[in-house]
This record gives structure tokens, C-alpha cells and sequence, in this order.
């Protein structure tokens, strides 16, 4: 695969839907094998992982017809006085990492967020991606701290490097 770096002006941005979520699935899964993305163990069906999400700021990234990567949020809780923070998610497809596409989809979530009034974006990423860290700090995310022994992935307890954005437009009054 070519490791050319891929450029804005030649992706296009899609919803995800419960038609593209099969290209979701594959990326994600693919994200799974890593043991450096997600402290999921499977691939969530489209019920779940719809769920899971909120309705905005869930965007497919399809560069020559084909699905490259995804990002979405997640509210961090459903009390009324974290409506406007929510959990980055950016999964990108093995033939496209490390060529830009995490850091447009990370531009892109934060542009549609702060469109839907997310003042705070917070980010759980594993220590080992440092790729993942490195784009979140580049894109204005403060690492916050470590939590350490947060959860079990595959029986061996894992930290998580807590990153978080803070809006310069929204919530700033």
C-alpha cells in the first residue's frame, strides 16, 4: 500500500448508518487485533454500537470509494450536567494508518462537536498507541493523567493515558 500521506480535499465525510456499519465493523475489528484500541474483546452489533453513541458527530471517512476510517463520540454520562462532554472514538482502517486520517477525522469531530454544543471532548487511550496520544495532544487534548490498572484486557490489567479537550467557543463564558 502506498504510504502517501492523505490530504482533506480528497475524502469525503459520510454519516455512519446502519448501511456503512459493516465497513465500521471491519475497521473496528481490525482495531480489536491491535489489543491497543479498545478494552472490547467483539465487535458490537449496529443495535449496540448505535446506542452507544450520540445521534451527531459520528462520520465515516471514505477516500476512492472506500471507507478508510470512522470517529465518534459518546456521552461520558447521561446526567444533564455532562450533556456537553462526550468520549472521542477514531478507528482507522490498517492500510491507512500513520498517512493523516486520524488527525482529519480528529479535526472533523471536534469541528461537529462544538456545532452541537460539546464544550469537553475526553479521550481513554492505551499507553502503547502512542501514535493515537501524540495526534490528540497535536489537536489541542491535554493529557490529564493516568489511570492506572483501569480494566482487564485479556486477563492483564491495563492503564489508560486520559487525554481532554477543552472548547475555546463552547461553554467559554
Amino acid at each position: 500500500m502506498n504510504a502517501e500521506k492523505i490530504v482533506v480535499e480528497d475524502i469525503e465525510f459520510v454519516p455512519v448508518n446502519e448501511e456503512n456499519f459493516s465497513e465500521v465493523q471491519h475497521i473496528y475489528a481490525q482495531g480489536l487485533e491491535t489489543r491497543n484500541a479498545t478494552f472490547e474483546t467483539t465487535v458490537p452489533n449496529w443495535e449496540k454500537w448505535n446506542r452507544s453513541h450520540t445521534l451527531h458527530s459520528r462520520l465515516a471517512t471514505i477516500h476512492n470509494g472506500k471507507m478508510i476510517g470512522w470517529g465518534a463520540l459518546s456521552p461520558v454520562s447521561d446526567r444533564c450536567v455532562y450533556e456537553g462532554v462526550a468520549e472521542i472514538s477514531v478507528y482507522i482502517h490498517e492500510d491507512y494508518r500513520n498517512r493523516g486520517v486520524g488527525k482529519i477525522i480528529i479535526q472533523k469531530l471536534i469541528n461537529e462537536s462544538e456545532q452541537n454544543g460539546i464544550w469537553s471532548l475526553m479521550s481513554g487511550v492505551f499507553p502503547e498507541n502512542e501514535a493515537s496520544i501524540h495526534i490528540h495532544v497535536l489537536e489541542g487534548f491535554r493529557i490529564v493523567g493516568t489511570r492506572e490498572k483501569i480494566a482487564k484486557l485479556d486477563d492483564i490489567w491495563r492503564d489508560t493515558v486520559l487525554l481532554q479537550r477543552r472548547s475555546k467557543i463552547v461553554g467559554s463564558d
